[in-house]
């Protein structure tokens, strides 16, 4: 099938730029991205791995969050002004 399509700037340089990479014709990486994408079932939830992380003690709270003068006199010193 022919057909003349219209791509969006950043689309064209983006397929372009994967083009060179793979030294293959725009219709095959035209055809390639787009068999992906429609293979692709957009309302299946996509799954991440989850993630952990470990939880540790950094001693009290020196100063409060919304006192940023109180910050920086207590990180740079007096000085800061």
């Amino acid at each position: 099938m022919r057909t003349t399509l219209t791509l969006d700037p950043d689309v064209a340089t983006q397929i372009e730029r994967i083009r060179r990479l793979e030294n293959e014709s725009l219709k095959k990486v035209v055809n390639r991205l787009l068999r992906r994408a429609l293979q692709s079932d957009p309302d299946s939830p996509t799954k991440y791995a989850p993630v952990r992380t470990t939880p540790i003690d950094l001693g009290r709270c020196l100063i409060g969050v919304d006192d940023v003068s109180e910050a920086l006199a207590i990180g740079e010193g007096d000085a800061f002004r």
